[in-house]
């Protein structure tokens, strides 16, 4: 029921070493139209990595960082002060290889991490892309928003089948209830009745949780109330 990071990454990963010219950096980003790739060493362990912001901090702190009360903009700082960048912009902007442009440490993310867990990583560090590693930090794929995006232009039917299988049929109370899943444009509309109105109330938190599904339309019926007793002492 969990899309993983694993299941939406791209594998054909464009990458860079610490060694690689400024401009042979911009050539890839150009050619794999990207807006960022990772920088690895030998080994191919992620060390940072670089944007296209980074390339452009170069020209544009050629001739203004030197101005009197000069400070760069508000995005750039933020974007330093959370990544914690281990030299200064002056060295960013006179850097000449990918390991004096690049941002480091990287924001990484491991391949059994949730597509949930990557989109709030992304979020808090604001950036677009983010390099997958396995345990030994070895690079093994990217994951962007637009693959991210995937989970949610799955097919009506391949949501109304994970549903009914995975959060209806599979559950302890399938044999004391009847449940109809019917899914239009990520829609997922439950009917039909169960013993209790807590176990319904379950199923449809469960099956709100499907990656892919929109919203739900609850019109289960219940038996039993049992949730009136819950406030009682």
């Amino acid at each position: 029921m969990r899309v993983k990071v694993k299941d939406v990454m791209t594998t054909h990963v464009a990458s860079v070493n610490g060694n690689t010219p400024f401009k042979d950096v911009a050539e890839v980003l150009i050619a794999h139209s990207v807006s960022a790739v990772p920088v690895v060493d030998g080994e191919g362990h992620v060390i940072g990595v670089i944007s296209e912001a980074d390339l452009l901090r170069k020209e544009q702190f050629k001739e203004q960082y030197y101005r009197e009360g000069y400070q760069p903009p508000l995005r750039s700082r933020l974007r330093h002060r959370l990544t914690e960048k281990n030299h200064s912009v002056r060295d960013t902007a006179h850097g000449d290889t990918a390991a004096e442009l690049m941002t480091s440490p990287a924001v990484t993310i491991p391949p059994g991490a949730s597509v949930v867990s990557a989109i709030r990583l992304m979020d808090q560090h604001g950036v677009k892309r983010l390099p997958v590693v396995d345990a030994d930090g070895v690079l093994v794929g990217v994951v962007s928003r637009q693959d991210m995006l995937r989970v949610f232009v799955r097919s009506d039917a391949d949501l109304a089948t994970e549903v009914r299988e995975d959060v209806v049929e599979h559950s302890l109370w399938a044999e004391n209830s009847q449940i109809d899943v019917d899914v239009w444009q990520g829609v997922v509309t439950l009917t039909g009745w169960m013993t209790r109105r807590s176990d319904a109330a379950i199923v449809v938190a469960m099956a709100l949780r499907v990656h892919g599904v929109v919203d739900i339309v609850d019109k289960l019926e219940w038996e039993e109330d049992d949730t009136s007793r819950w406030g009682r002492k």
